[in-house]
């Protein structure tokens, strides 16, 4: 029990909040091919200059839906947690620079603020800090499936497992109930890291190692991926800076696909863990969150400053299998904000090992050319957050592998965020999108895979088998010789099935698949 503040936490996860707040005196008219026109009413965000046409009647005011393949012009949900200016390239978390909180923040103070909305004074912070190292065993059951996956599984495939998993052993969750969806949202951001850190060592042989509750949330992480139980480990405190950044920098970002997946699921009222292992799966994608792997794939085939200029020329002449990757973002038509901070990590890092990575001079000239070249320009192609992330990632030992963990491990924060809000506010009309259907039109069933069977003559009359009747009379008056009631039982279906058949009454008075036969009582002599 942690107390009052724990108290005040959970109350402040109740809440709901109404698109009618946002609506504007601005209306839309759509006119139709048969002339009739539609009022469609304007709703504005309460920062920057977004505004959505409300057209959740249309389909039953007017018979006609919208077609948005990828939902580049949907809103899909209303939300409180994040806000992107793409094109002045701002993010912020709950009204805060995403770049000053990976300045001064802890992550877990970020995860606090993403989850109740503002910072946390001092004693709520520690009651927090505390909470969650107190969820960061795992169970006994949930670790031995690490024994059961194969040595070269790959560490995501083990965590759409095991996240899911953890229903199995929290089924007790009712998610009208405030504590038990705040006891669900403590669970994942403690356990998730723990997991991924598992997944780590299952993957090369070495034994699991637990967190420590004298250590911060990022010097934690490091020390289960890289401590063993020969020697004391000593964390990096420019290490554990960079990941803690990490962890912030990659915590939320809006309604991206692996968040969304996450809302989907749970507008089914779908367990929370099943849904976060659902926003696994979908992050796996290398156009989601494996994205820094193929810009380390990228750099490594350009190879040297020397050949960025012929790439950037295959790039513009869109030679087969050439491909700039890390540049450019559905939202941000701008420098992503997170991607600058990201470079200047990048260089801190490298100076505290007091080495150089072969590819930062790569992706900087690459950077460099990219940004003075009109062709991208106009397309508003910049540097993302992973365009310099798995530099960063590999210099501090991580292998490629866990990129993606470490990213489904910060945004864990956000998605169980997404869903609290999603839930508390009662937004929980299912998800279910329409489609634009392309293909045939009905048709009459003839199979191809085997000839018309000919026309069967009438089936006869139904019969049952019936017990000659001298041989029921001789059975009933034996009945005393047998054992049991059950052993005159067998005898009879015996001979009835040595008996001939006959039909007995009309088809209609007869029980279809069933022996008619009145069985005398017998006593049990057993």
């Amino acid at each position: 029990e942690i107390g009052a503040t724990r108290r005040r936490m959970v109350d402040a996860m109740a809440g709901r909040r109404s698109a009618s707040q946002h609506v504007s005196k601005e209306t839309a008219v759509i006119r139709f091919p048969d002339g009739r026109e539609h009022e469609i009413k304007v709703l504005t965000s309460s920062v920057g200059t977004d505004k959505f046409l409300d057209i959740r009647d249309l389909a039953a005011k007017t018979g006609y839906f919208t077609y948005d393949p990828g939902f580049t012009c949907t809103g899909a949900c209303m939300s409180a947690i994040t806000f992107i200016d793409g094109a002045e390239g701002v993010c912020l978390y709950r009204g805060y620079p995403v770049a000053e909180l990976c300045e001064d923040a802890m992550a877990l103070e970020v995860a606090y603020l993403l989850l109740l909305g503002e910072l946390p004074d001092a004693e709520q912070l520690e009651d927090f800090v505390r909470e969650i190292k107190s969820h960061m065993l795992v169970h006994e059951k949930i670790k031995a499936m690490y024994a059961n996956f194969t040595i070269n599984a790959h560490p995501m495939a083990i965590m759409v497992a095991v996240v899911g998993a953890l229903s199995c052993v929290f089924s007790e969750l009712d998610t009208s109930d405030p504590e038990h969806r705040w006891l669900a949202c403590m669970r994942l951001i403690a356990k998730v890291p723990v997991l991924a850190c598992m997944a780590y060592k299952a993957s090369i042989g070495q034994p699991i190692m637990y967190p420590r509750t004298d250590l911060t949330f990022a010097e934690n992480f490091l020390y289960m991926m890289f401590a063993t139980p020969m020697e004391d480990y000593k964390v990096n405190p420019v290490h554990a800076k960079a990941i803690n950044a990490f962890m912030i920098l990659h915590m939320d970002h809006e309604q991206n696909a692996s968040t969304s997946t996450v809302r989907i699921a749970g507008s089914s009222q779908a367990n929370p863990y099943a849904c976060v292992a659902a926003g696994v799966a979908s992050l796996w994608g290398p156009a989601h969150g494996g994205a820094n792997e193929a810009v380390l794939d990228m750099l490594t085939k350009i190879g040297s400053e020397e050949n960025v200029p012929q790439f950037i020329a295959d790039v513009k002449a869109k030679k087969e299998g050439v491909r700039l990757m890390g540049f450019g973002h559905r939202v941000y038509k701008n420098y992503d904000p997170r991607a600058r901070y990201m470079k200047k990590l990048v260089d801190e890092v490298l100076d505290s090992l007091d080495c150089m990575d072969p590819l930062l001079p790569v992706a900087k000239k690459l950077e460099e050319l990219a940004l003075a070249d009109e062709y991208f320009i106009k397309r508003k192609l910049y540097p993302n957050v992973d365009f310099y992330s798995g530099i960063m990632l590999r210099a501090l030992g991580i292998p490629e592998s866990m990129f993606t963990v470490m990213f489904a491990m910060s945004r864990t924060v956000g998605w169980v965020s997404h869903w609290q809000e999603m839930v508390s506010e009662g937004q929980m009309r299912i998800g279910r999108p329409r489609q634009l259907y392309a293909g045939v039109g009905e048709r009459k069933y003839v199979s191809k895979a085997r000839p018309p069977s000919p026309t069967s003559p009438p089936s006869p009359a139904r019969q049952r088998p019936v017990v000659d009747s001298l041989q029921a009379k001789a059975r009933w008056a034996n009945a005393r010789t047998f054992s049991s009631k059950q052993a005159f039982q067998e005898q009879t279906l015996i001979d009835m099935a040595k008996s001939p058949v006959a039909a007995t009454g009309t088809p209609g008075s007869q029980r279809r698949g069933h022996f008619h036969i009145e069985v005398p009582h017998v006593a049990d002599t057993r």
